[in-house]
């Protein structure tokens, strides 16, 4: 059985049992090292890596090498868990979405080289339709289309840049675009569960205090485990 990928930042810890005893392991791949935690039923990438006091930083993630560690470990199916700020008040923190599409108009990676390669970027509509499904199953409440705007990071979104992108996208990030064109172009089946934990700059006269988003992430956090845990029950059954 193909073990199930993974990737998450914050959202899913290190720590957490969802996907039992998992083995550190260093990967070397032809785009750089990745260090990824396995088990026999799933390959864990945490995206902004495994040691706390060396917090990998939102632009300087090495999508190939974390795209090319799954391939290579035998991953062929990958969820993945974004923190995502809100473009529209009617998505509060708290709500969860499984996006449907994505706009990425800089720092585009590419790993092909060496011929033309013409590829219509996609979320996968297996891997979305599964999410919702564990979403359901697990009596979770899901927004089950959105558009997810990327920029560079690290920094936050200016007022004026939350007004024009907010005219084209639901929330905003600055990772989940990268990886899934990267696994798109191994081949990957990648799909996104978001947890809207703020809303972006200037679409509220009274911004969250750093308590309440921490609050808002920790009830995600929650919430986003169930529906993985059950992705993955559901992923295993599927396998069998």
């Amino acid at each position: 059985m193909r073990p199930l990928g993974v990737i998450s930042g914050t959202v899913i810890p290190r720590g957490s049992e969802l996907f039992g005893d998992l083995q550190e392991m260093h990967i070397e791949t032809e785009y750089g090292k990745a260090v990824v935690l396995r088990s026999d039923a799933v390959v864990f990438i945490p995206r902004h890596g495994t040691d706390s006091e060396q917090y990998i930083l939102p632009h300087r993630i090495n999508h190939q090498a974390n795209m090319k560690a799954f391939a290579d470990l035998g991953v062929r199916e990958i969820v993945a868990v974004n923190s995502a700020g809100s473009l529209h008040l009617k998505w509060k923190p708290g709500t969860i979405m499984v996006p449907d599409d994505f706009i990425l108009l800089s720092g585009i990676p590419n790993i092909i080289r060496t011929r033309d390669a013409h590829l219509t970027p996609q979320l996968d509509p297996a891997v979305r339709r599964h999410l919702i499904e564990a979403a359901r199953e697990s009596h979770v409440n899901v927004v089950e289309r959105g558009v997810y705007f990327q920029m560079p990071g690290p920094r936050l979104e200016t007022r004026a840049e939350i007004r024009m992108i907010s005219r084209f996208a639901d929330l905003v990030g600055m990772t989940l675009a990268s990886e899934a064109v990267t696994a798109q172009e191994l081949g990957l089946a990648y799909g996104a569960l978001c947890s809207i934990d703020n809303y972006a700059n200037g679409l509220v006269e009274t911004p969250l205090t750093v308590e309440q988003i921490v609050a808002h992430a920790r009830e995600n956090a929650r919430l986003m485990i169930a529906v993985a845990t059950r992705y993955l029950q559901d992923y295993q059954d599927r396998q069998s």
